[in-house]
């Protein structure tokens, strides 16, 4: 049985396998805080090595979903009076909890309404899958204000390329939904809650019919991938392929397909 923490900044909401974690500082737009953080990171210590929890949707209540860091909570980092290495400290816990969820082994959709703004597009570039309503407004407005997209840009350029995550970033342009399904940014766009719900939906059914060991592996490797020769990654491939075909969830997945019925694990 899988055991949520209590949280005081995050909604969470368990259904059929799939959790959702909404994003519960309206009044402030759902910017991100230390808090908000470690409420996050003890639910993915909860839920990491919980194969019944298939998949997390993040989404901001009443309709927004990140307006990033909020500035106003951890306004002692900006004064000027802090030392170094502090605001050092600061930012790479930033980059630590954008790196918890990029390497979730579960997958993760990102259902952003509202606005995306710098930490809040990072956040949802950390996620697997975008599903954005077609009037958000994502921008990263790091540059506008004197400092930059430091922790987040990996996670930028790893959804949207070089050229184009590299433009968004030192421009500070800002563009809606529909411009940000055409360069890539997001996967879907919808009109109205029951579009972007039927939207996410269909990637929920299509997951449940992967094992779940098989995509946290699966998720494992990819992440591996710019971090490693290419001769070391074939020879970890292998291995991972080897204990897959081994595992519990290999034998059950070949046994279906050649007595033509759907897995144990399908849904």
């Amino acid at each position: 049985m899988t055991n949520l923490p209590q949280t005081k900044n995050l909604i969470l909401d368990l259904s059929n396998g799939w959790l959702t974690i909404w994003l519960n500082r309206p009044n402030s737009r759902n910017a991100l805080t230390n808090d908000m953080i470690e409420d996050f990171n003890n639910v993915f210590n909860s839920v990491g090595d919980d194969r019944s929890v298939r998949g997390i949707t993040f989404r901001g209540k009443e309709g927004v979903f990140c307006a990033g860091a909020d500035l106003k909570a951890i306004k002692s980092i900006f004064d000027g009076k802090s030392k170094k290495e502090d605001v050092i400290r600061f930012s790479v816990a930033a980059g630590n909890f954008f790196e918890s969820i990029n390497a979730l082994p579960q997958v993760t959709v990102m259902v952003v309404e509202g606005a995306a703004m710098a930490g809040g597009l990072g956040l949802a570039c950390s996620g697997d899958f975008i599903i954005t309503h077609k009037d958000t407004r994502f921008s990263l407005t790091e540059t506008m204000i004197g400092l930059t997209p430091a922790q987040i840009s990996p996670f930028v350029i790893q959804r949207l390329g070089f050229a184009k995550g590299k433009q968004l970033m030192l421009s500070g342009t800002q563009i809606n939904g529909e411009e940000a399904v055409t360069i890539g940014l997001a996967d879907f766009a919808g009109n109205t809650d029951s579009e972007l719900e039927e939207l996410e939906q269909n990637i929920k059914t299509q997951v449940l019919k992967c094992a779940p060991g098989a995509v946290a592996e699966t998720k494992r490797l990819i992440g591996l991938i710019a971090k490693i020769p290419r001769e070391e990654m074939v020879s970890k491939a292998g291995e991972s392929f080897a204990e897959r075909v081994l595992s519990d969830e290999g034998r059950e997945g070949i046994a279906s397909f050649l007595e033509k019925r759907k897995p144990g694990w399908s849904v």
